[in-house]
């Protein structure tokens, strides 16, 4: 509000009289004397509100995690069978724990540098850690209504006063009549505070601290699934390599084969219906060979991009699949609800919207508005900062909604359903990810059985091969028998080798779904969110 005194002329010029030095320099003196009894006044205003605020009541419902399905083990812990014990463990206190870099359980120096570029280049991680940050400013946005809003608007405005508006004169001369041009100077402060009886305020901001811890248990959320999805397509291109070596063998041996039956084609011991199907069983295995590139090219963009890398900049040499997975200890259902960041972060959203209602709440009451303004103001430059000058207003007012149609209660209604809808999804993500420990600790144990199983029925592939390869050499067979062997030999070996894959992608999912080696008590507490965050964003931790 910008309040200025405009002078007529007569009174104008008994202002400008010009005191003497020690006239200027009393009302100097009084004029600070008079500011600071004005600024006493105000703070002890302050005072006395601020002891009424200790006593005002805070509405809404109180905040308390409902409850959800707690099974007390998980199901595959009664069937766990020794043949699984490289895979996974009942937990037990001496055991050590997965921790943050969980990723260097598995022993490949190759994977943990990729995971060390993802962790400071991934730029899914470094959006999700930019929202955490706009998250912590949110709280501070919202904890700036415990404070006076102050503001001033100088202003130095020269005006003319028209002749009509002087004596009724509505034109012609006016040679009677001086008419001057003035000038006021304004110097206005505001200032405005709304108590925060009802506590509005205060849920405003719990509920901000909330969503602020929920953006950061995001956070690590994001960061845990980018760090899991690159460990998976690692081992899933790594079983490309050992897929690729093998059909590299593969060709090399049909070739040999090849050569052989043409040999023997010329020496008149075999049909040329040999040597067409030697020839075409070798192409096929070409063509499957060269075709394994494409998906591995695949998974080696796909890396690329996780580690925050142009795909084009960006090759792994071939390497075999050779890894086996680590020995993760797994602990009991309840302990996910503190182990897993989605989860937490559901929690605490459900805290947000506890707290959202009561901001809607605090709406039926009334709002308490203490507004004070004052400044200096005249029309002369040498008389604006004297005690005459001054100018000055303070008063509460309070405003309260009669009539809204059923607006308040609606909202009200509106948060409730919300917060409702967020024990639901929070329950969900509680089941879903009880779910995913069974699902993978299930699979490390059937796929260790099948590995076992398959590891000799390739075994068995390769001593069948070899009889018939004998029995073809000796003329007992026809060369067709060596066909069918060397592709089931082909297939068994195939297919142990995805089971090593699917062995070591669910050994990455059983660690990503038990939390990574996360706790909920790395999510910041209230007083680290409202600290000042930095605002560079070339990091993401």
């Amino acid at each position: 509000m910008c309040i200025s005194r405009t002078e007529e002329p007569g009174r104008a010029q008994a202002l400008k009289a010009v005191p003497s030095e020690h006239g200027s320099r009393g009302q100097r003196s009084n004029l600070s004397r008079r500011l600071g009894q004005i600024a006493a006044h105000l703070l002890l205003a302050a005072s006395l509100t601020a002891a009424l605020l200790q006593a005002a009541c805070v509405v809404g419902p109180k905040y308390a995690r409902p409850s959800v399905p707690d099974p007390p083990t998980y199901k595959e812990f009664a069937q766990k069978g020794d043949e699984a014990d490289r895979q996974w463990k009942v937990a037990r206190p001496d055991d050590a724990a997965i921790r943050g870099k969980w990723w260097e359980a598995f022993h490949d120096p190759q994977l943990n540098e990729l995971e060390e570029k993802a962790g400071s280049s991934n730029q899914n991680i470094a959006a999700a850690a930019a929202n955490f940050l706009a998250a912590r400013a949110l709280v501070r946005q919202a904890r700036s209504q415990y404070f006076p809003t102050v503001s001033a608007n100088p202003s130095i405005m020269n005006s003319r006063t028209s002749p009509g508006q002087l004596g009724g004169i509505t034109g012609g001369s006016s040679s009677g009549l001086t008419i001057k041009t003035y000038t006021d100077y304004s110097l206005p402060f505001d200032a405005s505070w709304e108590p925060d009886f009802w506590g509005r305020v205060r849920s405003s901001v719990r509920a901000n601290v909330y969503a602020a811890q929920s953006s950061a248990a995001d956070l690590e959320n994001v960061r845990l699934s980018e760090q899991a999805e690159l460990a998976v397509d690692y081992y899933e291109l790594r079983a490309q390599d050992s897929l690729k070596q093998l059909l590299d063998s593969i060709v090399a041996a049909y070739q040999d084969t090849l050569d052989l039956t043409q040999s023997q084609y010329q020496a008149g011991l075999c049909n040329d219906e040999a040597v067409a199907q030697a020839e075409a069983q070798l192409r096929a295995a070409q063509a499957q060979d060269t075709d394994l590139g494409v998906l591995r090219a695949q998974y080696e963009h796909a890396i690329a991009v996780l580690t925050g890398q142009p795909a084009s900049t960006f090759s792994l040499p071939a390497q075999a699949l050779e890894a086996k997975p680590p020995a993760t200890p797994v602990g009991i259902p309840s302990e996910l609800l503190e182990r897993r960041p989605d989860i937490a972060a559901a929690e605490r959203g459900m805290a947000q919207a506890n707290a959202q209602i009561g901001v809607a709440k605090a709406a039926y009451f009334p709002s308490v508005i203490l507004s004070a303004s004052g400044g200096l103001g005249n029309t002369s430059i040498s008389d604006w900062f004297t005690w005459p000058s001054r100018f000055w207003s303070v008063g509460p007012s309070l405003a309260e909604t009669i009539f809204d149609a059923g607006l308040r209660r609606a909202t009200v209604q509106q948060y409730q359903a919300n917060y409702d809808q967020t024990v639901a999804n929070y329950r969900q993500t509680v089941l879903t990810s009880f779910q995913q420990v069974e699902d993978n600790l299930a699979s490390l144990r059937i796929l260790s059985q099948a590995i076992d199983q398959q590891d000799a029925a390739v075994e068995a592939a390769a001593r069948s091969l070899h009889e018939a390869t004998a029995r073809y050499k000796a003329g007992v067979d026809p060369y067709l028998n060596v066909i069918v062997a060397q592709t089931t030999l082909l297939n068994d070996q195939q297919t142990a080798v995805n089971f090593r894959m699917q062995e070591m992608v669910a050994s990455v999912q059983l660690i990503k779904a038990l939390g990574g080696g996360w706790n909920a008590a790395q999510i910041p507490s209230p007083k680290e969110i409202r600290a000042q965050a930095p605002t560079s964003s070339g990091s993401t931790h």
